[in-house]
């Protein structure tokens, strides 16, 4: 079928198949009608004007002490809500508490100081582990009902905190960037905020707090320790509503080991350029819905964690019951992510109608040996993606890790609670107008990716996709238009692999090709044998045995 039918297949893959019968084909263990609830805060009417708490909204004088002091008296008198009336309101880090509702009218911005001293040091985690860090500009622990609405803006101010590299900016960027103060490193590559983020970048130092290790280990980098922009800790009942959140240090938005989180019709911004600059970090939360938000990050945009090797898989604490539809995600390194910190696992997770363009990688799934966990019971459809710059789906296990190359002989390591487990993704009416390649999935020899069910999916990419050290992969009507591509699927060290329906470009040299000899049980169903010029061939170990054409 030819390449000027993409869109009228598009249209035909929304309209195939019935929910039901794919779930009888892949055995889904839940149906699209009996989501997760998330239980939603609950405030008084009472209302805190900042203002007549001492707040100065003229961009010049330091609110801190007038925002907390109108937080804690809303709390202590049994909520309601704290009004931020428009205005440039600058500020130090602010603290939540419970049954407070920060409410932030459209013409109002929070706007975090640019003076390190206003944030202490204290003790968080980053990427999953214990850490040193700078005290995070909203930020609250163990509370309940709390909530942060309107149409306002909090910016983080993180162009004073990021170092970066000069290939990341344009000239006229990187003069603005040496122009502004900070310092440069010897060899003319990098900008610093400060001679403290400087020294930590080249003593190699970390934010983890190792054992032994107290908060005055860290004082002389303290300016390297960049805070997430909004940290909830172990709350309960948590509302972010309508507001723009951008320019963090860190991350963006990281709550923590939180229940019944939503998060709606938020936007999230950060500069491409931003180091680390993730726009949601979900990480060891429960019943969650994130719905009809906005994100243009450095980093990874909507992103599942759940804590970084053995001291995630000591907290134990899963993200689960999650519900994510309805969202945007334009720069990114991927639309929705899990990992690489998902050492406590995720599971019934629920992602549909949600559209990615220009990000790095669509759905991308990582994680490396040490991680161990469990990612199981992932439901995703209805995503629609374009201009993805390389994979539009994406599962490897080799995150920041070396790979073994094609068909290469390595050692294979024990299983063991830190060798990390995909199962059970069920991927359904997916559709890519570009891509570098269309889908690739990659396990270890000792821990497959296993069970992967990719059904009516549409990608028009300049390769088609790989299956490597992979168990129980389905494609179901799958077309791959693959504009560079011989072969147009590419199997390596897999088995129980079935293939129904594949689509492609008209004459492919090659439709298949088999690698590896652990290689075994691969379905070739519903495929003409016109084809391509040769349907299978094999490699390194493969044979004809290997595979069934149908």
């Amino acid at each position: 079928m030819k390449i000027k039918s993409f869109y009228l297949l598009t249209l035909l893959c929304s309209l195939q198949g019935s929910l039901l019968q794919a779930q009888k084909t892949t055995g889904e263990k839940f149906s699209w009608t009996h989501l997760p609830g998330i239980t939603q805060p609950l405030f008084k009417k009472d209302t805190f004007n900042i203002l007549k708490y001492g707040g100065v909204a003229d961009g010049l004088t330091l609110n801190t002490s007038s925002i907390n002091k109108t937080i804690a008296a809303c709390s202590q008198k049994g909520g309601g809500v704290v009004l931020v009336p428009g205005g440039l309101w600058l500020t130090g880090p602010i603290e939540m508490k419970s049954n407070v509702n920060l409410h932030l009218v459209r013409d109002a911005i929070l706007l975090f100081t640019t003076d390190f001293d206003q944030y202490a040091l204290v003790e968080g985690v980053y990427e999953g582990r214990r850490a040193a860090r700078n005290q995070s500009p909203v930020w609250g622990n163990n509370l309940v009902n709390i909530a942060i609405t309107g149409q306002g803006v909090v910016d983080g101010n993180g162009d004073v905190w990021r170092m970066v590299g000069r290939d990341r900016l344009t000239e006229s960027q990187w003069k603005a960037k040496v122009a502004s103060g900070g310092l440069v490193s010897a060899d003319g590559r990098v900008w610093f905020p400060s001679a403290k983020t400087k020294l930590a970048y080249e003593q190699k130092r970390t934010a983890t707090l190792e054992p032994g290790q107290t908060l005055r280990d860290f004082e002389p980098i303290k300016d390297f320790l960049r805070p997430n922009l909004v940290v909830f800790n172990n709350c309960r009942k948590v509302l972010l509503e309508g507001v723009t959140f951008q320019n963090s240090p860190a991350w963006c938005l990281h709550p923590l080991l939180c229940e019944d989180l939503t998060i709606r019709n938020v936007s999230i911004k950060n500069p491409e350029y931003a180091q680390n600059g993730d726009g949601l970090d979900v990480e060891s939360c429960k019943n969650v819905l994130i719905e009809g938000s906005t994100f243009d990050c450095g980093d990874d945009g909507i992103c599942i964690k759940s804590g970084k090797d053995e001291e995630g898989r000591k907290r134990g604490k899963p993200t689960e019951n999650v519900v994510i539809r309805n969202n945007l995600v334009y720069k990114a390194h991927g639309g929705f992510v899990i990992g690489s910190e998902m050492s406590g696992g995720a599971r019934n997770i629920f992602v549909y109608d949600c559209t990615f363009m220009g990000t790095d990688i669509g759905l991308r799934f990582k994680t490396a040996r040490g991680r161990g966990g469990i990612v199981e019971d992932i439901y995703i459809r209805n995503i629609r993606m374009k201009n993805i710059v390389h994979d539009a789906i994406y599962f490897d296990m080799y995150y920041f890790t070396k790979p073994p190359a094609n068909n290469e002989k390595v050692e294979i390591p024990a299983v063991t609670e830190a060798t990390p487990r995909f199962e059970r993704f069920y991927i359904s009416n997916i559709v890519c107008n570009g891509s570098e390649r269309g889908i690739f999935i990659r396990g270890l020899p000792e821990m497959s990716v296993k069970q992967i069910f990719l059904r009516d999916i549409i990608l028009k990419t300049n390769k088609g996709a790989e299956i490597i050290e992979s168990n129980g992969v389905q494609f179901d009507n799958v077309q791959l238009f693959s504009d560079k591509t011989d072969p147009v699927v590419y199997v390596e060290n897999s088995s129980n692999i079935k293939l129904d329906g594949i689509k492609c470009n008209a004459g492919p040299k090659l439709l298949l090709s088999v690698n590896g000899e652990k290689s075994s049980n691969i379905a070739l169903i519903n495929t003409p044998a016109t084809a391509a010029d040769n349907m299978v061939e094999y490699s390194h170990g493969a044979n004809a045995s290997m595979v069934t054409v149908k």
